[in-house]
Formats: structure tokens, sequence, C-alpha cells
């Protein structure tokens, strides 16, 4: 839901919520068996086993470290659900309390797709990707915030000026 503001616009996105890895969450239980296994492996074992056994923990400890870094690097730029605070040139994102502040840089190039917003940089690497809007028209109001355009709103239209033409 799209609500003008002042200095720019109050976005609610409704998008899912980042849903968890399931092959993370077995990976984790297994690994919790693991350290079971090597409790018992050091109690039960000779001495050379139970080292092997607390070695294949430590590994799979490190493999399932590394993965839930990568896995979280990869969620960093993805936005989905809660309210988006939009001006020109930055937004706020607040889901769930936990506030983001992103403000975009002179290189920042911002792409519609479909009813998502890209934010790439000036490497067209991949810095934002919006997700949840009701309907394209509030991915195009958010788009044309961003990049400075003032919007009025009339009736339930939202016309959007620029400096060339004039949409509606």
């Amino acid at each position: 839901m799209l609500k003008l503001t002042d200095d720019g616009a109050k976005i609610t996105l409704q998008g899912q919520s980042q849903a968890a890895d399931n092959g993370m969450f077995w990976f984790g239980s297994a690994l919790l068996v693991g350290a079971v296994a090597v409790a018992l492996a050091m109690s039960l074992l000779s001495e050379r086993l139970a080292i092997g056994a607390l070695a294949l923990l430590i590994v799979g400890s490190f493999i399932f470290n590394r993965q839930r870094q990568q896995r979280k690097k990869a969620m960093a730029g993805v936005i989905a659900n809660g309210i988006l605070w939009v001006r020109a040139g930055e937004l706020v994102h607040d889901n769930q309390g936990k506030r983001e502040h992103i403000q975009l840089t002179d290189g920042d190039k911002i792409m519609l797709i479909g009813e998502q917003l890209q934010i790439v940089d000036d490497e067209d690497k991949q810095k934002y990707h919006i997700s949840g809007f009701e309907s394209l028209q509030e991915a195009t109001a958010t788009k044309a915030i961003l990049q400075g355009q003032a919007l009025t709103k009339r009736h339930v239209n939202i016309k959007m000026n620029s400096d060339s033409d004039d949409t509606e």
C-alpha cells in the first residue's frame, strides 16, 4: 500500500518473508547428531577413533559456517516485506522494528523489472532487489521518487512529473 508523504512515500511491501533454507536446517541437524555421536565415541571407542570423529565434527562445523555466511551475504540485499520509507536518493527499510537506512550514490541505477526494483552500482553489480509491491504502479512510483521526481495524488491515479514529459 502506497501513502504519499511530504517528502516521498511510505510503502508497505506484501512479499513473502525470506524462507528458511531446508538444506541448511538438515545440515545443522546432522551436525547436532554428529556432536552427540562424537560424545558417545569419546566415551566408548579408542582414542584414535574418538579423535577422528571429533575431527570430522570440526570439519563439518567449518563447512556449515561457511555455507551459512554465504547465504547470509546473498540475502543481504533482498527486500521483500516490511515498510519502505522512500525519498529522493534514499530509502529506509523497516522490517519488524529493525531499520536499515539505504543511501543511493550518484552511480547507482534503478531498474524496474516487472513489479520489482533492482538497484545496481556503477559496475552493474546488484546492491538491492526490492519485491513485494502491491502493483506495478507502486513499483513505478518508488522508482520515480528515488530518482527525484515529484508525485502528486489525484483521486486514485498517481501522476509523475518529470522535467521533459508528463505521464499519467
